[in-house]
């Protein structure tokens, strides 16, 4: 969600300082109202890697999403593009009967779809059901027979933070609580006032949606707040399990900042390095909400 301009509260971004002492890519390129599928990061991301790499530098990939980190590693199968015209479509079809109308769409037309996304991921669902309009064939045969693309050319090290669950809840309660008191309630006013849709796909970001409820007056602050808290610890989670099972990660027990993790962490790059300094070390563990 860093991708989105003007969201800059609820999604953490660096501050410009950080900025300032180290390059940041793929932070605010897009509208509030754009789209952006993991396949899109990916092209985006490998032109950002290969620029890095004339400079003779180290890439280091930092966040959560898992399925964007997945799309640059391992590679998305190749689907069709996305359409405007069936997107709308469902779009307002899950405004009218809600995203579990959609959903039973969904497991009508592909079961194993259906079975394995959310009835909540109203995106992911609509591409599921998109893909089977528009090829005639569900989404998992084309993950069951998709040709894998690698990125190649890189040695990557991928390292996770864990702070452990009772720390980790701290944090997130902390962020939150960061959150409301730096104005995330203002900044969702002047978004709104900007013009940006109430539907636009920046405002389902956790924190944002919420934000978005209270200044709506469907819900007050303090259940915004606890709503941001509870669906940022599922969220949480959940990307501890993906990355368990999708990543080979380094896992480090502690949270980001500390110095002797920072250590740590050098020793363990270190002593891995081998050839030229060409590797990427990603921190996409779950102790950084």
């Amino acid at each position: 969600m860093q991708l989105y301009r003007s969201f800059d509260i609820g999604t953490a971004k660096p501050p410009a300082a950080d900025r300032a002492r180290a390059p940041h890519h793929l932070i605010d390129i897009l509208d509030p109202g754009e789209l952006f599928s993991a396949g899109e990061y990916r092209r985006r991301a490998e032109a950002v890697l290969a620029g890095i790499r004339e400079r003779r530098a180290v890439p280091i990939l930092v966040g959560g999403t898992g399925l964007y980190l997945r799309a640059l590693i391992e590679g998305l199968f190749d689907g069709p593009r996305r359409s405007e015209h069936w997107r709308l479509r469902l779009e307002e079809r899950a405004r009218d009967g809600g995203a579990g109308r959609l959903h039973r769409i969904l497991a009508r037309l592909d079961p194993g779809a259906g079975a394995r996304i959310a009835p909540a991921d109203v995106p992911k669902v609509i591409r599921a059901i998109e893909v089977r309009l528009m090829t005639g064939r569900p989404l998992s045969a084309h993950l069951a027979g998709r040709a894998r693309n690698p990125l190649d050319g890189y040695a990557f090290r991928l390292i996770g933070l864990e702070p452990g669950r009772e720390r980790l809840h701290e944090r997130i309660r902390l962020r939150v609580s960061r959150m409301y008191k730096a104005g995330i309630a203002g900044e969702v006013r002047r978004i709104l006032e900007g013009g940006v849709a109430r539907e636009a796909p920046a405002f389902r970001a956790i924190g944002y949606r919420h934000a978005l409820d209270y200044v709506d007056g469907i819900i007050p602050v303090d259940e915004a707040i606890m709503r941001t808290e509870r669906d940022t610890r599922r969220y949480a989670k959940r990307q501890t399990t993906w990355f368990r099972k999708q990543h080979a990660a380094a896992w480090f027990q502690g949270v980001g900042g500390d110095p002797a993790i920072q250590a740590r962490v050098l020793r363990f790059l270190d002593g891995e390095r081998a050839g030229p300094r060409t590797g990427i070390a990603a921190g996409p563990g779950p102790g950084e909400p």
